[in-house]
């Protein structure tokens, strides 16, 4: 799979993401309210695909995925914690470490158990 098509894959989860939170508090799901929540985030996995292609990674490696989880929820919240002039409460970091795990994680886990599937199958 292409690099970029991965990227935007990564890039709309994290909007998902975003949209689902603003969501479950009940918050307004415009285009600039889901912005102003995801742009952290979004800036913070930019940086971990910079890392990732510049370390020469499989873009669909479940190791990649950790790398861009962790680069993610780390610089999303403390660019979030400094945008905002504190640090994001600790319920929000679980559920976003959760949640942005089982995203940026969770479909290459799945994509690597279809490849396997598929090729078990041959």
């Amino acid at each position: 799979m292409a690099p970029f098509l991965v990227f935007l894959i990564d890039a709309v989860l994290v909007v998902v993401f975003s949209a689902f939170g603003r969501g479950a508090h009940s918050e307004g799901l415009g285009v600039a309210q889901i912005w102003g929540t995801a742009w952290p985030f979004l800036l913070a996995l930019l940086v971990g695909w910079v890392a990732v292609l510049a370390m020469r990674r499989a873009p669909t490696a479940v190791s990649t995925g950790v790398i861009l989880w962790l680069t993610t929820l780390v610089g999303g919240m403390t660019v979030r914690g400094l945008s905002e002039g504190g640090v994001p409460h600790w319920s929000f970091i679980l559920v976003a470490g959760l949640v942005t795990a089982l995203f940026l994680i969770g479909w290459r886990l799945l994509a690597l158990a279809v490849k396997k599937r598929r090729a078990h199958a041959n």
